[in-house]
């Protein structure tokens, strides 16, 4: 909470001045777009609420269908594998496990009974063949579409094929994903027959699906099969089993997202009660530049900035406040302002997160801003770039405090992966090493030589005064001492002995007023307390608000307001002309072993994980993934170098030759912590495993700025160093 970028960062930011680079919504993506727009939870970012569903999961249901999820993997908000029983637990209930994903990933590994493997950028294709059999075989719960849902009818008929004259049925979904229709007929028939829960995503939500083109189908897609089957009924919901558990939701502690010590009511969650508490007699501090007739840039378009160009895009990154929010138009730079002349560049590496990422080498290298900052603990990635790099030490280096794994905000209530709610004293082990400060300690060195010392420490205020007043302004007083606290180094929350689950959306399904403690919808998109955020109160399968939208401003035709709808990938099988000459899919998730770019090479243990790296010739590499129907015509064997290569870039990677990936596609987690290229960087192969230097920069619709990595061509060959 003192040191996380919301806090110590924003609030020297406010204070110091500072065009902000808006986050695009990148664990969410086609949920923002798209799932927002059909049932609402703008405030969760178009994902649902997910209070109390392990009973109910655990009471009630028959199946799970696990898509695009594989939360032994997704870590989450840094909660680890504690949920991991939750899913054995059903195991040893009989609940059947299916999983949906080209690559049989370790939560299938662990638990499945059935894996279906579609091809790339067919998911929605998959889900229309399964809509077709229930529609046709009254396998769908009838009276909950008539009373709980808007546009359904029309719909419907784009199913059937009625309005378009392609019945989606599944012998034509199977020529799109290659999955027979046999099998697609058997899981509808058992999916529309048993309490199934749809596990979409890894965290009842995200999932790399939605990191796709047209991403935002996808996230309908989930919600539209949810619906047919009673969404929100006991054992009927999307729920991916890494939340949900029993927790004192009623006792307050910030989660990060609350903007720590930032005192930034208009950049974070701190207006919900953080501020109030924190500074009961005023004194917040916001940067003027968030108002309307402020300068912010976007965090996908920042290569391009930095070559001074003029930009123009829809939405804010984060849209949490309304739906609307997604259709407001900026430019940068914006009226009235100057183009930036110096960017600081705060933590990790977005050279291995984002998408197409030698736009931000060359952009380094080539671009026009002259003086570049980089704030990080390691010394790698953009780093390396930087004119000047302001060491950080590590969180053993430094005081802090924390609810853990609860982000708040945008995941309210989540406890991700947690089974005991526990609110943990970050004790400083050693003092920081070498030259490195912590984030909060540099900052306030640069408040001093920039005047503002006084107000950005409040008088002195040490990191550690910081967490005494955390402290004081939660609940924790209420239940312990801070003597008590520091001692013991943690508090776990009880649940209340009187505690009643309220499942989410059992109110939406029994038509009443919603008895979740969940910040949305909000009162005023209301009625009584009953109802979705939409228009309408009800699931929508044609969005009023995107459908209101088109009719004062440009439509945008990939974005349609009726759907699900199944558009064909840009960069896929229907692309002929590139798939001809890069006919792999890439296929890219968050790793298992390191965290974005945490945990992953700088000496660590995960290196030795053979599964994450592989050391050859005293390197060790990134792992690609790749069938052996793929891998045998290319004389690719296991623990072989190849080098995956388009237009964009070129990676050499480790081979890891398995079945566990279907035959066109390769795996490759994304988010390898450093970038060392061969040659001339920008224009080299890179050797550290930056597959994100392959996929494309393109939004996921033009009106829709969320990146879509896993839309991604590559071909892949043997490498040999001697060639390069």
């Amino acid at each position: 909470n003192v040191g996380y970028r919301f806090s110590a960062y924003n609030r020297f930011m406010n204070l110091w001045g500072a065009t902000f680079v808006d986050h695009n919504p990148d664990s969410w993506e086609g949920w923002q777009w798209g799932g927002a727009h059909m049932w609402g939870f703008s405030t969760r970012l178009g994902i649902p609420e997910q209070y109390d569903l392990l009973e109910d999961a655990l009471k009630h249901v028959e199946m799970m269908v696990f898509w695009a999820s594989d939360p032994e993997t997704t870590g989450g908000v840094y909660g680890a594998h504690e949920s991991t029983c939750r899913r054995l637990w059903l195991k040893e209930l009989g609940v059947k496990m299916v999983f949906i994903d080209p690559f049989f990933n370790h939560t299938a590994g662990l638990v499945a009974d059935k894996w279906i493997a579609p091809r790339m950028g067919t998911d929605v294709a998959l889900g229309l063949g399964i809509a077709f059999v229930w529609l046709t075989e009254d396998l769908y719960d009838k009276e909950y579409v008539a009373t709980h849902t808007h546009g359904f009818a029309e719909w419907k008929r784009y199913v059937l094929g009625e309005s378009d004259g392609v019945p989606k049925t599944p012998e034509w979904a199977e020529q799109e994903t290659l999955v027979p229709a046999r099998e697609i007929r058997a899981l509808a028939r058992e999916w529309g027959s048993k309490r199934t829960m749809l596990a979409a995503g890894g965290m009842g939500g995200w999932g790399g699906a939605c990191r796709s083109s047209y991403g935002n189908e996808y996230a309908r897609m989930m919600i539209a099969l949810a619906t047919m089957q009673g969404l929100g009924k006991p054992g009927s919901n999307i729920y991916s089993t890494t939340g949900g558990v029993p927790a004192d939701r009623s006792f307050w502690f910030p989660g990060y997202a609350e903007g720590g010590i930032s005192a930034d009511v208009a950049g974070t969650a701190a207006g919900y009660r953080l501020a109030a508490r924190m500074w009961p007699n005023g004194g917040t501090i916001s940067n003027p530049q968030h108002s309307a007739e402020g300068q912010t840039g976007y965090r996908l378009l920042i290569p391009e900035m930095m070559y001074h160009k003029q930009l123009e895009w829809r939405s804010k990154g984060f849209c949490g406040g309304s739906l609307e929010m997604q259709f407001k138009k900026y430019q940068y730079p914006a009226s009235g302002y100057p183009h930036v002349q110096m960017y600081y560049r705060y933590g990790g590496s977005f050279i291995g997160t984002m998408t197409e990422t030698n736009r931000f080498v060359r952009a380094y290298r080539e671009g026009k801003i002259p003086f570049v900052v980089n704030q990080s603990i390691w010394f790698e990635g953009e780093a390396r770039f930087a004119d000047i790099i302001l060491p950080a030490c590590t969180n053993f280096e430094r005081w802090d405090i924390g609810d853990w794994a609860h982000p708040s905000g945008y995941g309210t209530h989540k406890f991700d992966q947690v089974n005991h709610r526990l609110i943990v004293f970050q004790q400083k082990c050693i003092e920081p090493l070498g030259e490195s400060k912590s984030d909060y300690e540099i900052f306030a060195a640069l408040a001093e030589r920039l005047g503002f010392w006084e107000r950005y420490t409040e008088g002195g205020h040490t990191e550690l005064d910081w967490v005494k007043r955390m402290f004081q302004a939660s609940d924790l007083p209420k239940r312990i001492s801070w003597e008590e606290f520091e001692k013991k180094g943690y508090y776990l929350v009880p649940v209340p002995e009187d505690y009643q689950p309220t499942p989410a959306l059992r109110w939406f399904a029994e038509d009443r007023p919603k008895d979740t403690p969940d910040w949305g919808p909000p009162t005023w998109d209301q009625i009584g307390g009953r109802g979705l955020q939409t228009q309408s109160g009800k699931v929508e399968f044609v969005a009023n608000s995107l459908k209101r939208f088109y009719e004062t401003d440009e439509p945008d035709p990939e974005r349609p307001a009726m759907g699900p709808q199944y558009i064909e990938s840009w960069e896929g099988h229907h692309t002929t002309e590139l798939c001809g000459r890069y006919p792999l899919a890439m296929v890219s998730p968050h790793p298992r072993y390191s965290f974005h770019t945490v945990g992953d090479l700088k000496e660590a243990w995960s290196n030795e994980i053979k599964d994450h790296r592989m050391l050859i010739d005293g390197q060790y590499y990134w792992i690609m993934r790749i069938n052996p129907k793929d891998a045998e015509p290319r004389g690719i064997k296991t623990g072989d170098l190849i080098r995956a290569y388009n237009d964009r870039a070129e990676v050499i990677l480790a081979a890891q030759v398995t079945e566990r990936v279907r035959p066109g596609v390769v795996h490759a987690y994304e988010s390898c912590a450093d970038y060392l290229p061969l040659g001339q960087p920008g224009y080299s192969p890179d050797t550290a495993g930056c597959v994100n230097l392959l996929t494309s920069k393109r939004f996921i619709t033009p009106t829709s700025p969320g990146q879509a990595p896993n839309s991604c061509l590559v071909q892949v060959e043997r490498w040999e160093r001697s060639r390069s």
